[in-house]
């Protein structure tokens, strides 16, 4: 049988010895693989999500400008009957009655730029129920949409990056 070089004879003995600080150098490989791995990662998933709140903000705006067309009621007209957009869904009174009476019926929209005074998860539920945080549903001349949670979120985002009225 050939001789063991000398060399694997001390790195089995300095293994065998030393097995305990292997396991430890070991550990410490893999946390500092695993940082070098996770770092770049969760960098990765805070640009998808701003990538995501960009693209719901851009589909808020739609839903709002055409499916809801939520301007109607809550922007402000000039005398021409033209949205005044520097006043873009900052409350407008508003400016057609019902035909029979309504005791609830809003006289006045609100502002909903910004959504002062909504929580998103309630501005959601409302956007999904048509009912309020006062478990109330809305009042007449506001629809009740029955919106899905994405279109819900997209909303509540896009209106939550508005400035809201001073």
């Amino acid at each position: 049988m050939a001789p063991i070089p000398r060399v694997i004879i001390l790195a089995l003995s300095c293994g065998i010895i030393a097995k305990e600080n292997c396991r430890v150098k070991k550990m410490l490989v893999g946390v500092v693989a695993l940082s070098l791995w996770i770092v770049p990662v969760m960098a990765g998933q805070k640009q998808k999500r701003r990538a995501v709140s960009t693209a719901a903000i851009t589909r808020g705006k739609y839903l709002v400008e055409n499916v809801g067309l939520c301007g109607d009621c809550h922007t402000p007209r000039n005398d021409k009957g033209e949205a005044v957009r520097e006043q873009w869904l900052k409350g407008a009174p508003i400016e057609f009655k019902p035909t029979i009476p309504m005791p609830v019926w809003a006289e006045k929209a609100p502002n909903i730029a910004g959504l002062p005074g909504w929580d998103k998860d309630a501005a959601i539920k409302f956007m999904m129920t048509g009912i309020g945080s006062n478990d109330l549903p809305s009042r007449p001349p506001m629809p009740r949409y029955r919106f899905n949670v994405q279109d819900a979120q997209a909303i509540v985002a896009y209106l939550k990056s508005l400035e809201p009225a001073k």
